[in-house]
């Protein structure tokens, strides 16, 4: 009967080991957005964004650089449905500008690998 409760117990946490540890690894590996350094004139983050994992929609009031850490083809979908395709290339910068009042997007990575950009975005117009 010991024998039988053993095996029914490990037969059980078998499956959710397996499930605790691909859990874990969906969460590790969710779009993040990572401060990295703010004040009056700047705000810096990292974003990593993963391929089918489209960002809520949000605007941005600010230009802002894209610095493109690894790059891929990310989709700009706007709130009224018209998309701009960018594809960034690792290790290069690119200019986006403030968006007009009113307007949101979301981000969709294209692409079937992580795209990850350090964003500078400007708090001050001149």
């Amino acid at each position: 009967m010991k024998t039988y409760l053993i095996r029914a117990a490990i037969f059980l946490a078998l499956p959710l080991a397996v499930f605790g540890v691909m859990h874990s690894q969906q969460a590790a590996q969710q779009t993040q957005r990572l401060p990295q350094f703010e004040n009056e004139d700047v705000k810096v983050w990292k974003s990593v964004i993963l391929p089918n994992a489209p960002l809520t929609m949000h605007r941005h009031d600010h230009p802002r650089v894209i610095i493109a850490l690894n790059g891929g083809t990310m989709n700009i979908v706007e709130q009224n449905g018209p998309t701009e395709r960018h594809v960034w290339e690792t290790g290069k910068a690119y200019w986006l500008p403030a968006m007009p009042p009113g307007a949101m997007h979301s981000d969709v990575n294209a692409g079937d690998k992580p795209i990850e950009v350090m964003v500078v975005e400007l708090e001050k117009e001149k």
